[in-house]
């Protein structure tokens, strides 16, 4: 037999360069990443303005505290090197240092709240236009069977089921649940917002929330909604490995494809 013969030949690996996401979604991905990390940021600057008020600013949940005190202003460590960032306060006429403070800052968080709710507003805009101008809404918008399948996904993630669901496109079920819900939560944060900003000019918006106070829940916990998204998020594509996030920047995808010994023509031409 001939040892050159084709059919003894090792067959080398055959990748293809397939296109993933679109220039347009790409940006839009990481202009939100900025933006809704300042927007959280100076949220949080503007709730704990006022916090020499015994309770007013603690966030509560059923009537206990979610989060300690010291979530917003956590002390300097013994260690911290006095060079880095940090914020000075006096108690009991004393200079106490703290990582950082979100107290007696509600103008800075504001300017900065409202600065930056224009690009949150004005990007989710274009996004959701683009989604459906471009037809790309059908890549993720939940099908009729994504509620069951996400839930396999879910155990799949887990380690609980090892047989990993189907997925319809580049996102499986559990992705079109929570790309779809995270842009619904979006515009939920916009029209809470603008109740909470102008309750008086928008007295119907507040009203239609549930009043005053309800909006200003329903921002909170939507707030708290898209963070543990990212938080999910990040681990997701940390899991899924470099080509995941790769593809995100690049736009496009690298695949192995099998290759047999009646392709080596077709191999060679790619």
């Amino acid at each position: 037999m001939d040892p050159h013969s084709s059919s003894d030949l090792a067959q080398p690996d055959l990748y293809v360069v397939k296109k993933k996401h679109p220039l347009a979604i790409r940006w839009f991905h990481w202009i939100n990443f900025p933006v809704i990390f300042t927007m959280v940021w100076s949220g949080l600057l503007i709730f704990w303005a006022n916090s020499s008020r015994p309770g007013y600013a603690r966030v509560t949940l059923f009537g206990h505290p979610v989060f300690p005190k010291s979530f917003y202003q956590p002390s300097v460590p013994s260690w911290w090197p006095k060079w880095l960032p940090h914020d000075t306060e006096t108690v009991n006429n004393q200079p106490k240092l703290f990582l950082y403070s979100l107290k007696y800052r509600l103008a800075e968080g504001m300017y900065w709240h409202f600065f930056f709710f224009w690009f949150f507003a004005i990007n989710g805009l274009l996004y959701i236009s683009y989604l459906i101008l471009s037809g790309e809404w059908r890549k993720i918008v939940p099908q009729k069977k994504s509620l069951a399948l996400s839930i396999k996904v879910v155990l799949h993630d887990l380690r609980i089921l090892k047989k990993e669901p189907e997925k319809d496109g580049i996102y499986n079920h559990a992705q079109r649940l929570a790309y779809t819900g995270i842009i619904l939560i979006g515009i939920l944060m916009i029209i809470s917002g603008v109740a909470i900003y102008k309750p008086t000019q928008a007295s119907w918006l507040t009203a239609l929330l549930g009043g005053y106070v309800m909006a200003k829940w329903i921002h909170f916990w939507a707030t708290m909604l898209i963070c543990a998204f990212f938080v999910v998020h990040v681990f997701q594509v940390i899991k899924t490995g470099w080509a995941n996030f790769r593809s995100m920047i690049t736009g496009h995808d690298i695949e192995k494809v099998a290759v047999t010994s009646n392709s080596r023509e077709s191999e060679g031409a790619a």
